[in-house]
Parts: C-alpha cells; structure tokens; sequence
C-alpha cells in the first residue's frame, strides 16, 4: 500500500463532471475539433489544472490541451530525467447519442446483470468482465447515452495523476507532460500535434479497458473509397442506355467475403476489409471500405480482393466504371516499440509492484498511441476501466480507474531512475 492512497473520492468526482459535457466527434464537420463540446471540456481541464499549479497550462489553438508537471528529482551531473508523456483524447464516439449523459453511479456492485433505467440491462453474458468485478464501485449510464468512459475515463485518471503527484511532492519523478487530444474518433486527434512540444522520449495512452492490461500492438489501417461510375438517364429511355452504379456497386460489395476476412468472421490476430458507409445514385455511387491487418503487408493482400472484384463486376455489367482511391491511416504501434523495449518493460516493472498481473495485448483498432508511435514517440496503451464502449451499455470501473491511477504514480516513480 502506497504512504499516499489514490483520492478515489476525487477521481469520481472528476469523471461524473466530464461525462456531462457532450463531446462527441462529428466526422463530417469542417472544423478542428469537430464539436464545441470538446472545446467547452478541453477549458474546464484548463482550469483545473492551473488551479493545482501545474506548469505550461494551456488549450492551444486547435483546442489540444498541454500541461506539465515538473520534476521532483532534479537533474545532475549524472544526467538529466527523461520526459514522460500521458494521454488521453477528448471526444467520444458518434455511434450512439452522447449529449445529455446522466451517469449512475453503483457504489458496491454486488454482482449479477444491472437494469439501467431506460430499460436496457448490461449483461454478465454480454460483458463477462464484470463477473470479476464484485464490490467494485462502477458507473453505468441510464441507457439512453454512451458513458463517455471512452476515453473520459483516461481523461479523469490522467488529471488525478498530476494533482496527486503536485499533492505529494515527495514522489521521485522527472518531468511528465500532459496532452490531451480531440477527434481521435474519427482519426483526427494526432494532425495537429507538434510532436517536439511534446518534450518527451516515451509516452503511454489511458484508453483501454480492464485492469493490469498493456496494449503493445494494434490493427495497420488503410482506407478505399471506390467509386462506381454510370450514366444515368430517365429510366423510360432506360433499355440499353441506362448503367446503373449503384447496382453495380451492389454487385461488387457482394462479392466482398463474409465467411471470412470480415469484422463479423474474424477476432484475435484475424485482419478484416470492411464495407462501412455507402451512399450515391445511378449516375455514381460509393463504399468506403476499411483494410485492417496486424501484418501490415496483409493490407495489399485485402485490397487486392477489393480490385479483383471491381473487374469482375466491369466485366459483367458493360460500361459501369470504378475508381478506387486508397488513402493511408495508421500502423502498428509494435513496429516501434520493438526498437524501444524499455517503455513496455517499465510499464509491466509498475504493475508488477502493485501486484497486479500485467496481461500484455493487441488492440483490433488504433489509439493515438499508433500515431505518436509512428512519428518517433513509442507510445502504449494502457486500461483504465472502459467497459461496453461505443454502446449505450457503457460503464466504466471506478476501482480500475483508481488502479490505473496508482500504476502511473508507479511507472513516473520507475522513469525517474532512467538518466540520459
């Protein structure tokens, strides 16, 4: 047991105030970020942590949030202390409504399913996790919003880190800096990020779920807009004239596998394509098509089939065309943190002291953490109590999250003895 207990009290009181303000991604805004709400959460932190007298507090002028806590343990002739980065992003995901949040707030589950007051119920068969989570203090919502424990959650314990370390000045640790970043649901939350202001030689994500997790890989990404092209006339002058892009859209997303290489056929270390979003006419119509591969050269293997099957259509239905235009997302985080082992050791080292029992693993996604890690800053990701995120079913553990607290404290106190 530590000689200074996380502020539990403190850390709910924090996360009930940041899961009412409505921060929702809007990916078809213009703007950055791409709602007010992340704004409006993005000044309150502000606020809060000039209130603690952290260093260097701002929101930037693309509404990022950076902050420092200075360094306890001064530098000598020895070396100086590495900067630490922590992250967490502002937004939460536009798949469910996620305005009007009205938490409720179990002190002492007791176990079995939970009736939300809307009339869902989270299910110990849905989300078996919660079968190990008796006597946990959870927060669930009342099943007409998301939570937004994704990623307030790492919002919250993040914010708790600095005023705990503030707090208890006598805790060893060098510089850590803090960054809080919008749009990641819609991956935009690294383009604005001027990665030298983040000062920093290692950085770790707060945005995952459980307890004692390590994240240390995730899905490479690539997108494909295909674009049918016809020609449209009214259908009485149809016979012979007419080529119809959506059908022949249709006829190309039918022959995408289902049994196989797709989100609803795959788990584990399984890539995927994914047919997301389509829209358009007879004139024109298009899919957005998701690649997503752990084997980042896979990625060519799932848009070959996407091709393949573009030609086979063109050749079936005469005159329609397709454009495919495949554009670039993210990578695996893996692919960096393997030239910099010392950021996942040290991050299992402070599990390890907490006795907890550090489960490494791969994230079916992306984090900013894949973006960070691919422009030079290997950064992790680490749980922090989400549960049955993307849902209305959403709930997050304040036991996890105050754990999630505790290892970080942990993890600064294992950096300050690195010199460079």
């Amino acid at each position: 047991m530590s000689r200074f207990p996380i502020n539990s009290t403190r850390l709910l009181e924090r996360f009930l105030r940041y899961v009412k303000i409505g921060t929702a991604a809007d990916a078809d805004s213009k703007t950055y970020p791409s709602t007010k709400g992340q704004l409006e959460l993005g000044r309150l932190l502000v606020e809060e942590l000039k209130a603690m007298s952290a260093d260097d507090v701002h929101q930037d002028e693309h509404g990022l949030v950076w902050a420092t806590v200075p360094a306890t343990v001064p530098s000598n002739l020895s070396g100086s202390l590495p900067t630490i980065l922590f992250n967490a992003h502002l937004d939460t995901s536009p798949e469910a409504p996620g305005d009007n949040v009205k938490p409720q707030v179990i002190e002492c589950y007791q176990g079995g399913d939970i009736p939300l007051p809307a009339g869902n119920t989270i299910t110990t068969s849905g989300c078996p996790a919660l079968l190990s989570m008796i006597g946990h203090c959870l927060v669930t919502t009342d099943g007409t919003t998301l939570l937004g424990g994704d990623d307030k959650a790492g919002v919250a314990a993040i914010m708790e880190l600095a005023h705990h370390l503030i707090e208890y000045p006598s805790i060893p640790h060098g510089p850590i800096r803090i960054l809080f970043t919008c749009d990641e649901e819609i991956g935009n939350g690294t383009g604005h990020v001027d990665m030298a202001k983040t000062q920093a030689i290692a950085a770790y994500t707060l945005d995952g779920s459980g307890s004692g997790e390590l994240e240390n890989e995730n899905f490479s990404a690539d997108q494909l807009v295909v674009r049918a092209i016809g020609h449209n006339i009214h259908p009485a002058l149809g016979k012979g004239r007419m080529i119809n892009a959506s059908r022949g859209l249709a006829a190309l997303i039918a022959q995408l596998p289902l049994a196989s290489c797709s989100p609803e056929s795959t788990a584990g270390r399984e890539g995927f394509l994914h047919p997301y979003h389509i829209s358009g006419g007879v004139g024109e119509a298009e899919v957005r098509i998701l690649l997503r591969d752990f084997d980042t050269a896979k990625l060519d293997d799932h848009a070959s089939i996407v091709t393949r099957a573009a030609a086979q259509v063109e050749s079936q239905i005469p005159g329609i065309k397709f454009e495919i235009q495949r554009t670039r997302q993210y990578r695996n985080m893996s692919d960096s943190l393997k030239r910099h082992p010392l950021v996942v050791q040290l991050a299992v080292e402070a599990y390890a002291k907490l006795d907890i029992e550090c489960k490494l693993g791969s994230i079916r996604g992306g984090t900013d953490g894949a973006m960070f890690s691919e422009k030079g800053l290997p950064t992790p990701n680490l749980s922090v109590g989400q549960h049955n995120i993307h849902a209305v079913t959403e709930f997050a553990s304040l036991t996890e999250m105050t754990t999630a607290v505790a290892h970080a404290v942990e993890l600064v106190q294992l950096w300050s003895n690195q010199r460079s």
